[in-house]
């Protein structure tokens, strides 16, 4: 156990609540969630046991890609509100945390990996070529050219979200690299001038309120000189993907520590995450994270999360997995961080990823759906590290219904994909069969996330008073939604709540040391968590079938109580004896117990 990670900090205790603003609540009726709708539901997050909030972009924006295509780092896109507004709602947060009231920070997303094509810099980057200061703030390369004299990119990279990851400038005769969306331009971090340019924007928030950023793939700012094509694995197209040359590239740690000397130094209490997408590597993504390095405090990886994708380049094809393979991610992580000194984020669901009961536990029904949530919720709360909760994950809310045709999701990544396999089919059939495709989205595509907050059973969730919102309201709100749950015992809300205040009240779920058990069971999660005197025992079943299951972790009687139950079990439960145990566990069942208190 390294004496770093156990050392107690504000960060790694809170509760962090993700805001996707759009679908949150809209306040004036115009369809799209606000920040005075996020106001007008402190009370709610308060109650919740959420500490900090994490908003995804509000700036202005185009909206290419929901806010992550910034034209403005300054201003608040006119759909959220209004510079007043977001200053209102810092007010409201700090005085509650002055008051010892629970919701007590602020943080914003930080999207300086790339920008809006209008944004005012990349506007003059493509107004000239030569004697142009801002030319080099965006990544320019001339064309290639093939044998028989027809333009070429200046390499073989593919957008995340499909096509090239090069988009031509008719004006200047040149390509610019965009990583995503081609409305999304890279910035060139090359340039010391774009990193005081960020460092300058970062200020500027901070001084103005804000608690700290969550970055947005923060570890792609880097690039290999010279960018080299990329090995080619598919060969159905001539763009590949190209992560080995930007991925966690040569001089990110570089940046970050750079970012950290001119910025985060002069505010020890903001809290830092960075997105770190496309690695797996432990001994690599710790380097971001770890306190000597002066970087940050966490990172998001997205080993679990990549789980049921059959490829990192075919997110929204599905692939099944085994539980035991579930189980060594989050044992990997879960002591490389603790044995290491780093750090983790636990999370299951963000505005990227499907909601968890559906893709972890296949709920498409209310049968067994709610037991689920709580299991899940279990998992979350006793893992050590960082806890993340994204909107709605604290009903239990699901994907959206099998049936939705095409045209209501509204996600760029998803749309183009759809539109990408069916060119591909239509050269075999003039009406292609696309059910594959469309059961792949719904399984897995991030519109699942974005639907507006079920806040009650009127019309669109009680998200707007608009005709229509700016997206659909899944179909179950009238059932499943906060005003159903919230004062409800048995509820999934109340759950969660419950889970929250038992892991605030014993510091072993956080700085525990993991030890996972029955590594190849089938059906049984189970781990212990120690930190002192103190044992956790949690066990989950993740069949839809009763399990027996019994193991051994202490020498000599250790009596362990139980202290959280997903079905209904009482106080007057028997304590478990961790030097030889058995028990009957029903379908989804999850159970707690604590020893040494």
């Amino acid at each position: 156990m390294s004496t770093v990670y156990t050392t107690r900090a504000p960060f790694k205790e809170a509760v962090i609540y993700q805001i996707y603003p759009a679908s949150f609540h809209d306040s004036n009726g115009d369809g799209y969630g606000d920040l005075n709708g996020i106001r007008s539901k402190l009370d709610y997050l308060q109650s919740f046991g959420a500490d900090v909030l994490w908003l995804s972009p509000i700036y202005k924006s185009p909206l290419k890609d929901m806010g992550y295509d910034i034209s403005d780092y300054k201003a608040i896109d006119e759909r959220y509100g209004t510079l007043a507004d977001w200053d209102a709602l810092v007010a409201d947060l700090h005085g509650r945390g002055m008051k010892l009231m629970s919701v007590s920070f602020y943080r914003m997303d930080l999207v300086v990996n790339h920008t809006s094509d209008q944004h005012e810099w990349f506007l003059a980057s493509r107004s000239a070529k030569h004697n142009n200061p801002k030319r080099h703030w965006y990544i320019w390369r001339p064309p290639k050219y093939a044998a028989d004299g027809s333009r070429l990119p200046p390499n073989n990279w593919a957008s995340v979200f499909g096509g090239s990851a090069w988009e031509w400038d008719e004006r200047t005769q040149e390509y610019y690299l965009h990583l995503y969306v081609r409305e999304q331009p890279d910035l060139n971090w090359e340039n010391p001038e774009v990193r005081e340019a960020v460092w300058e924007l970062m200020l500027w928030w901070l001084g103005r309120g804000t608690d700290g950023f969550r970055m947005d793939v923060i570890n792609l700012i880097s690039k290999t000189p010279g960018l080299p094509d990329a090995e080619v694995v598919d060969q159905s197209t001539p763009f590949q993907p190209g992560y080995a040359h930007y991925v966690n590239g040569p001089k990110v740690h570089e940046y970050i520590q750079e970012m950290h000397r001119r910025v985060l130094s002069s505010y020890p209490s903001a809290i830092t995450v960075g997105e770190s997408p496309y690695s797996h590597d432990a001994a690599e993504l710790i380097k971001y994270v770890h306190p000597s390095r002066k970087e940050l405090h966490m990172v998001f990886q997205f080993e679990l999360a990549k789980i049921d994708s059959q490829a990192v380049n075919a997110l929204l094809i599905p692939a099944t997995y085994p539980l035991p393979a579930f189980k060594r991610i989050v044992s990997k992580w879960q002591k490389y961080m603790h044995h290491n000194g780093g750090w983790n984020t636990v999370q299951l669901e963000n505005h990227d990823l499907a909601r968890s009961v559906s893709r972890f536990l296949g709920f498409r029904t209310r049968h067994l759906r709610a037991r689920g949530a709580k299991l899940l919720a279990i998992l979350q709360t006793t893992q050590g590290g960082t806890l993340y909760v994204y909107q709605g994950q604290e009903l239990g809310l699901a994907n959206v219904p099998s049936q939705w045709p095409i045209e209501e999701y509204k996600d760029v990544a998803t749309v183009n994909f759809y539109n990408e396999m069916a060119r591909r089919r239509s050269k075999a059939s003039v009406n292609p069969d696309m059910r594959d495709i469309l059961d792949g989205i719904n399984r897995k595509a991030r519109d699942n996330a974005r639907t507006p907050m079920q806040w009650d059973n009127t019309p669109h969730a009680g998200f707007t008073t608009a005709t229509l919102p700016w997206m659909r309201a899944n179909d179950e709100y009238p059932v499943w939604n906060a005003k159903a749950q919230v004062g409800d015992k048995d509820s999934v809300h109340a759950f969660w709540k419950s889970a929250i205040a038992l892991r605030k009240s014993h510091l072993v779920f956080i700085y525990g040391d993991f030890e996972l058990l029955s590594p190849e069971h089938e059906s049984i999660f189970a781990y212990t968590r120690t930190l002192n005197d103190f044992v956790a025992l949690i066990i989950l079943n993740f069949s839809k079938k009763g399990v027996e299951y019994g193991h051994a972790i202490a020498a000599g009687t250790k009596l362990a109580r139980l202290v959280e139950s997903n079905v209904g079990r009482g106080a007057d439960s028997k304590d478990v004896d961790l030097s030889e145990f058995i028990m009957e566990l029903e379908p989804y069942e999850g159970r707690v117990y604590l020893a040494g208190d």
